[in-house]
């Protein structure tokens, strides 16, 4: 049953304005296109004033991405680059690409991520290979290429990797998912003190839930609201929230934060 909560917040407030938060910069969005975080962060970046390039490894879906965001955001430079994240090849072409696009990367958002829901017992080795591959591996490689970027160019940035509460909380028939979240947080501390030498920031953000489209399509409504009842709000979180904390992080407002994962959550654990 879902919990009745009587505090305001429990009503999703209307998206925030821009406040040009990343006005000047150069975004790079993975898995940015359909309906969820990566579209939502896209357009925040957009709304605070930068300028943004937005990948996917399904090519209509990304052409339907750009057209949408040029209609609304018409004066700015909008790119796109298709890419599938689990080829090192295609990761290192996307970098390359986004700095010879954009004229430059300040931001990289590593969103792409892989769920499902498999108990262990039932878990092939490949369905465990697929979602650690696309959720941790993705990560990786992408922020390998980035801070070789970095590293030879004469100005710093920023990434931001989308993690998940999972990676502290126990969820059935989420250990791959789990698993590859908390690399995405293990990674994202190892490598920020690392990417310090090359004047680079990097964070996470960790959600609980966030409701958009395609979460709804690979799980059941029951789980959700389940999921959403835990929360002190009782409610999920809208992407638009998710894409506010992933612009606060990416922007000069937390110029020494790094190596942290921020929980967008009413409770950690």
């Amino acid at each position: 049953m879902t919990a009745t909560i009587k505090s305001p917040l429990s009503v999703a407030p209307e998206e925030i304005e821009g406040h040009n938060l990343l006005k000047g910069k150069k975004v790079v969005v993975t898995a940015a296109a359909g309906t969820g975080i990566g579209f939502a962060t896209a357009r925040r970046a957009l709304l605070e004033g930068g300028d943004v390039l937005v990948s996917d490894f399904h090519e209509r879906r990304l052409g339907e991405t750009v057209e949408k965001l040029a209609a609304e955001f018409g004066g700015q430079q909008i790119e796109s680059f298709v890419c599938d994240v689990s080829s090192t090849e295609q990761v290192d072409a996307l970098i390359a690409g986004a700095a010879e696009k954009l004229g430059r990367i300040d931001v990289l958002v590593n969103n792409a991520g892989l769920g499902g829901e498999t108990p262990i017992v039932d878990m092939t080795d490949e369905q465990w290979d697929r979602v650690v591959d696309i959720t941790l591996n993705s990560t990786f490689r992408a922020t390998r290429a980035a801070l070789r970027y970095f590293k030879s160019v004469d100005h710093g940035g920023v990434l931001v990797n989308n993690a998940s509460v999972l990676g502290w909380r126990a969820q059935h028939s989420q250990s791959h998912y789990a698993a590859a979240k908390a690399g995405v947080m293990a990674l994202t501390r190892c490598s920020a003190i690392e990417a310090a030498e090359f004047g680079v920031r990097i964070n996470a953000v960790a959600p609980s839930i966030a409701k958009h489209p395609f979460l709804a399509k690979v799980t059941s409504d029951e789980l959700l609201d389940t999921l959403a009842s835990r929360e002190a709000y009782g409610r999920a979180a809208e992407v638009w929230e998710i894409a506010a904390t992933i612009a606060m992080l990416a922007s000069d407002y937390t110029t020494y934060l790094t190596g942290e994962i921020v929980s967008i959550s009413s409770q950690r654990a």
